[in-house]
């Protein structure tokens, strides 16, 4: 699971659930307040995991005669996939730019 960068307090499955949810918000340490960014190749591991599953089973292979059951079963298909998928992101610092440096 990932850990902040700065002071190493592991963060928890359901703050980077939430964040992936909610559009890969940021997630700020409780410990020290440093904000850590999703890297953009952790979004891909999030439609490997959940999306493409789900678009796979309902397009593709449609086990099932019944809509309804495809419909539920490929849901349920996107919801297992993204539970795993808080274990295989990573997040970095964001970088701290300040402008009221003396010259």
């Amino acid at each position: 699971m990932q850990k902040c960068e700065n002071c190493n307090v592991q963060f928890r499955w359901s703050e980077i659930y939430k964040s992936i949810w909610k559009s890969y918000k940021p997630i700020k340490c409780e410990k020290c307040d440093t904000t850590h960014k999703i890297i953009a190749s952790s979004r891909w591991f999030f439609s490997f995991f959940s999306i493409l599953p789900m678009l796979i089973l309902s397009y593709s292979l449609a086990p099932f005669y019944n809509v309804f059951v495809t419909l539920s079963t490929a849901i349920i298909v996107c919801i297992i996939g993204s539970l795993a998928v808080p274990f295989l992101v990573t997040y970095k610092a964001e970088k701290i730019i300040c402008n009221n440096v003396p010259k």
